[in-house]
């Protein structure tokens, strides 16, 4: 048996019918950059999203970028951010001037932890040299941050909130979206991502329409947006007209078309993924340290990530039995070189101790139960 780790062609056998049609009328029409898709599927994103508006980009990396710029984040500021988690969500940090400041996570949920973040802040401002700025809290393998507790620490700082979902697009707490929370939230659409596309994507929900026209600017080369045109008389297009310094950061038209058609089923997916990962849980139990969930949290279940403390000898014990796995993130952020030299008050053990236990296992909506019970099998079935 050929178990996969992401079943994309399992999704696509269901849809195909309607993708191909999709992806014919962009053909059709030939607005391949910003084409007509691209405005219907930020309305569908930010409704499904509990968002006023939805602002669509060329990767969930760029989409973190975009509010940071728009904020006018630069040198001597702080942004506060895990260091467990994917290089994109501190990489941008350096791009504006800015520095990231790691914060460790807690040890369940491996999502930012309010205390230590508190902390983290109190000694950034206590040393004088960073003024804090934006939080970055991470939906880490697919479920909601703490954010009430990560929201009251940003307003009574004054601070900037980016609830970065790029794993966790789709996830509540207590049945509200994490914009309910933040000043953004961001999303990627890589292709293994829970709603994901078939190339890069990314898109940036918020209620702000104001932030919305500063970075429709930005994405698009500093265009001017109707706010900079108030006044001035400009008769050619705006986008020869720049009033930013920007980037080129456009959702392509056939991806639009492709992640409207997801979108449809969407919600049915993630709750086949509850499903999955509740028969990982029975299953499982005992054997290994299964993930917990946020108190009221919903989880789309990006990954289904383990812990083992013989986590590379049960990699290679699933690999002999045919179940692919993997280990994120075997090296955390504040330990890599590029970053090692940026603030990390107080220290991140969770972080480094989770590096070395955790193991993802096969995770998707289309997850058979005889599959599914093949690979607790072999989990099982490991001894080491």
């Amino acid at each position: 048996m050929s178990i996969a780790f992401i079943d994309l062609a399992a999704q696509q056998r269901r849809i195909k019918p309607a993708i191909d049609a999709a992806i014919q009328k962009v053909l059709a029409h030939g607005g391949y950059v910003m084409g007509p898709e691209v405005r219907v599927f930020e309305a569908r994103l930010a409704e499904f999203g509990k968002a006023r508006r939805a602002l669509s980009c060329a990767n969930g990396t760029d989409a973190i970028a975009l509010p940071l710029m728009a904020w006018e984040i630069g040198p001597g500021d702080a942004v506060f951010c895990p260091s467990f988690t994917f290089t994109a969500t501190a990489e941008v940090v350096p791009w504006t001037g800015a520095e990231p400041v790691f914060v460790d996570v807690l040890p369940d949920t491996y999502n930012l932890d309010p205390g230590k973040l508190e902390a983290a802040i109190a000694a950034i401002k206590a040393e004088g040299r960073l003024m804090p700025k934006v939080i970055v809290a991470v939906d880490l393998f697919g479920q909601p941050a703490d954010y009430p507790k990560i929201a009251e620490i940003a307003q009574r700082h004054s601070m900037k909130l980016i609830a970065d979902s790029a794993q966790g697009f789709g996830c509540t707490l207590d049945s509200k979206h994490p914009i309910h929370w933040a000043d953004v939230t961001t999303t990627s659409f890589f292709p293994a991502k829970p709603l994901g596309c078939y190339g890069d994507g990314g898109a940036v929900l918020t209620n702000d329409d104001a932030l919305w026209d500063v970075m429709d600017s930005l994405r698009v080369h500093g265009k001017a947006v109707a706010g900079d045109l108030i006044g001035r008389s400009f008769h050619h297009d705006p986008k020869y007209l720049n009033t930013r310094i920007g980037m080129n950061s456009r959702l392509d038209t056939i991806q639009a078309a492709i992640l409207l058609e997801k979108l449809t089923i969407f919600a049915d997916e993630i709750d086949a993924r509850q499903t999955v990962a509740a028969r990982y849980a029975e299953g499982l139990a005992g054997a290994v340290k299964v993930p917990a969930v946020i108190e009221g949290g919903v989880s789309v279940w990006a990954q289904y990530t383990v812990e083992h403390d013989d986590r590379d000898g049960l990699a290679a014990h699933l690999k002999t039995q045919g179940v692919p796995s993997a280990a994120y993130y075997p090296v955390p952020m504040h330990l890599q070189a590029p970053y090692a030299r940026y603030p990390q008050p107080g220290g991140l053990p969770v972080s480094e101790a989770a590096a070395d236990k955790v193991i993802a296992l096969p995770m998707h909506a289309y997850l058979g139960a005889d599959t599914q019970n093949c690979i607790i099998e072999a989990v099982l079935g490991y001894n080491g």
